[in-house]
């Protein structure tokens, strides 16, 4: 169920009152780098996984070539 036009108009007039006109630029951009520092997060935990897996399978693959010399 979407929310109407008088219920986002009420959450507005809200937020308004509560920070004041003069905070919200700040609080918009607080927020937008708060979502980009998450998504870098999750973008370099991939990465750190990618990393582990990787000399993880050095590892297995290490041991195998040592036995056969």
């Amino acid at each position: 169920m979407a929310p109407s036009f008088w219920q986002i108009l009420i959450v507005v007039l809200i937020v308004l009152f509560i920070f004041g006109p003069k905070k919200i630029p700040g609080l918009g951009k607080s927020l937008g780098e708060a979502i980009r520092d998450f998504r870098k997060g999750l973008k370099d935990e991939k990465e750190d996984t990618k990393t582990a897996d990787q000399s993880n399978k050095m590892k297995e693959v290490e041991p195998a070539e040592k036995e056969t010399s």
